[in-house]
């Protein structure tokens, strides 16, 4: 989807400035300082974070809030990470580059769904093959949870859905019916609690966070689940704008992964955007799903790629 340059994984790595992960630093007492988009709280926390620091012995330590939040933080200077990580590719460079950064690569996609505690009742219905939208339609008040959207891709993404969704089932009012009755959760992190325990019937989420929490997954159709970059156009025709005045157009789901042109231990930041794009097992043990075209770096790259 990316409209940037794009080459090889190695000259990207060169790039960097990493030749091996661990490369020459001395990692005694060394950390890095990741802000990362909620989605990814458990990706590198169980995942990413704990492989990278076996293998270079930098510990990673992460933060992770909606990616609107996130964006926020750092423009406002609330929060001054190494690294940064975006769940929406087009959202870190509208809202950083020039000030922050001036490159990013993207390194994963995913896709959106349902994920539901199967012994509610919406479970079970939802289980049975019965259409989700119809069961959501009919849910009791705050039954189904969604991200805030004003603080995060993946709330905006649900609310963008709900409109592509009454569009391809014929569903007159479906959004606004939708956005009257969900629960809105304010921390991403926290999305999967409610439906964990039972007490909440299902929320929006990202496939991987089902995976995380061992919940079932119900992917919407690739005409509302973000998943299709050759529907980047269909997405598009949905827009959402935030309570600060941004508008989105719908697209496809991508996470991209940047060092702060300020960071304290800058090394140590490429360093980790290294591990990242040279572990793509990893990321798709932790339920994300990688392409052959990944990595793929964006903007003003260092002058050893080759483009």
């Amino acid at each position: 989807m990316s409209d940037g340059p794009t080459t090889s994984r190695r000259s990207f790595l060169a790039a960097v400035g990493v030749g091996s992960v661990a490369g020459c630093l001395d990692t005694s007492s060394q950390s890095v300082s990741l802000l990362s988009a909620g989605s990814l709280a458990t990706t590198f926390e169980e995942y990413l974070g704990p492989a990278f620091e076996e293998e270079t012995g930098i510990e990673v330590h992460g933060e992770y809030y909606g990616t609107n939040a996130v964006m926020r933080m750092i423009e406002d200077r609330t929060k001054h990470p190494d690294v940064i990580v975006s769940a929406d590719a087009a959202l870190l460079r509208d809202r950083l580059y020039g000030a922050f950064t001036d490159w990013d690569v993207e390194f994963a996609t995913n896709s959106l769904g349902i994920s539901y505690h199967e012994s509610t009742r919406f479970g079970e219905r939802l289980g049975a093959e019965e259409p989700w939208y119809e069961l959501a339609r009919e849910a009791d008040e705050g039954d189904v949870a969604i991200a805030d959207p004003d603080l995060d891709p993946l709330g905006y993404r649900a609310v963008q859905a709900f409109e592509l969704a009454e569009a391809e089932h014929g569903l007159d009012g479906f959004r606004e019916a939708m956005l009257s009755s969900v629960y809105t959760e304010p921390e991403e992190p926290q999305m999967m609690a409610g439906v964990e325990s039972g007490s909440r019937a299902a929320a929006v989420v990202y496939r991987n966070m089902a995976v995380d929490h061992d919940l079932p997954f119900f992917e919407f159709p690739d005409a509302y689940n973000f998943s299709d970059p050759a529907l980047a156009d269909h997405y598009a025709t949905v827009t959402y704008t935030t309570e600060d005045g941004y508008t989105v157009a719908g697209r496809p789901i991508t996470y991209n992964i940047t060092v702060n042109e300020a960071a304290d231990n800058p090394s140590a930041g490429r360093t980790l955007v290294s591990f990242v794009t040279e572990h793509p097992e990893l990321l798709a043990e932790a339920g994300l799903t990688t392409r052959a075209s990944l990595p793929r770096p964006h903007g003003s790259v260092p002058e050893a790629i080759d483009v």
